[in-house]
């Protein structure tokens, strides 16, 4: 599915990338690896008898040789400037030097004196930076390596150096430099942590800062991005923050609706599709006969809840979700969720959901079903009572009783000031794009 001007890259760590460069190079060809990155991830890591583990690997392959790759920059760090960018010139413009020769004598004007300098005599020869043409890309085509000296010499670009008639260099100036460009160990990109804002604690979310980047140099704006591990969806709103299509696959419902909801949040004027997602009865039923999981992760995202111990299997006490609210505004309380995929359910479900309430001194109890529930069901709930909200007189069931049926009807749960906050939503983006996620 890659076009030929598409590069794929594959993060993992350490423990298994050396397997699956091995693989990759089956797949591409060796000759198609273009980089190991490595990303450090975290500052420290002590370990009793190894050295520190703090990075992971990203392998970067392109499909062919004919791949796209945009040259991008990133600011210089205060001490790389300090100890480079240490000149300054009359004008108070900072520069650094940089050698204009390099190793090996050469025949022709590379090798040939100039100002006085010979750098046949030294075993060099001249050696123009490719960045001179970026700087002055007005200059004529054909312009070689003496004339690119004169022209350096000209702008007062080169500066002797060192002994008798000094050693020349070229005077690299901050101010035409477009800052530091992409290289394969990152280290100005931190990993997540609980303080950053765009943390929505999911595992293994990466940041958004890494993925902008990888994005921006192998891809221009309207091509597509694929991510067939989206997670909690890092790679899809970086594609859509720079302007390209997108399309995201993941296993779990818990997973697609993270994204959905972050899409929605950071770009509200956004359009996509959401694919294998139950629209109707039918399909969750058959959901729920096929992945008792996967079936709740997806209902109590209907209703706003959080997944009860994220995605972990297991036992979970009669709560599958949890619902956040604001009875004024400020203070936040509970409800708890509980979902049954089955055709049979009873009064005992609703005793054991009220069990649950009490234990977690949760004021609400909703409980979702597939089927109509029995009389003695609904006697039962409304026997818990219900809550009275002292900032607003009303009175709200606290053991609530919903179907999937009229879930799809828009019918939700009566409770004050659902906090959504706690979903932790994803700041606003200025743009919007299309896109579709899978």
């Amino acid at each position: 599915m890659l076009k030929p001007t598409g590069s794929l890259y594959l993060h993992c760590d350490p423990t298994a990338s050396h397997y699956l460069k091995l693989l990759l190079d089956g797949v591409f060809g060796g000759d198609r690896f273009r980089s190991e990155v490595i990303w450090k991830r975290t500052s420290a890591h002590n370990s009793a008898k190894r050295w520190g583990p703090i990075h992971d690997v990203v392998l970067f392959y392109s499909k062919s040789n004919d791949f796209i790759w945009n040259r991008t920059f990133t600011e210089y760090d205060a001490s790389y400037l300090r100890r480079y960018y240490r000149f300054e010139d009359e004008e108070g413009r900072r520069y650094r030097l940089s050698d204009l020769t390099a190793s090996g004598a050469r025949n022709g004007e590379s090798g040939q004196s100039w100002n006085g300098f010979d750098p046949t005599s030294h075993g060099r020869h001249w050696a123009i930076p490719g960045m001179i043409k970026e700087i002055f890309p007005d200059a004529p085509d054909n312009l070689k390596t003496l004339g690119w000296l004169n022209l350096l010499n000209d702008q007062g670009m080169v500066e002797m150096t060192g002994l008798g008639a000094g050693w020349p260099h070229f005077r690299r100036y901050l101010d035409k430099m477009e800052g530091q460009s992409p290289q394969d160990i990152i280290d100005d990109i931190p990993p997540l942590s609980q303080r950053h804002a765009e943390r929505l604690g999911y595992p293994t979310q990466k940041p958004l800062a890494l993925l902008e980047r990888i994005i921006a140099a192998s891809s221009n704006p309207g091509d597509v991005v694929l991510d067939p591990f989206c997670g909690c969806g890092t790679a899809v709103h970086a594609a859509q923050k720079l302007g390209r299509q997108w399309l995201g696959i993941d296993v779990t419902h818990l997973a697609i609706s993270l994204i959905e909801k972050r899409m929605k949040d950071a770009f509200p004027a956004a359009t996509f599709t959401v694919e294998g997602r139950p629209q109707d009865l039918a399909a969750a039923l058959d959901l729920a006969a096929r992945d008792k999981y996967q079936f709740q992760w997806w209902a109590v995202s209907l209703v706003d809840a959080l997944p009860f111990g994220g995605k972990k299997k297991g036992a979970d006490g009669g709560v599958d979700g949890i619902i956040y609210f604001k009875p004024d505004g400020k203070r936040t309380e509970k409800a708890i969720v509980s979902v049954k995929g089955g055709q049979n359910v009873s009064v005992t479900m609703i005793r054991d959901l009220h069990s649950a309430m009490e234990r977690d001194r949760a004021p609400f109890g909703v409980f979702i079903c597939t089927i109509k529930p029995t009389g003695p069901m609904e006697k039962e709930a409304a026997a818990v009572g219900v809550w009275e909200n002292e900032y607003t007189g009303r009175k709200h069931p606290r053991l609530q009783i919903l179907t999937l049926a009229e879930l799809f009807k828009g019918k939700r749960p009566d409770i004050p000031w659902v906090d959504a906050s706690v979903l932790k939503s994803i700041k606003r983006e200025d743009t919007s794009q299309q896109g579709k996620l899978l």
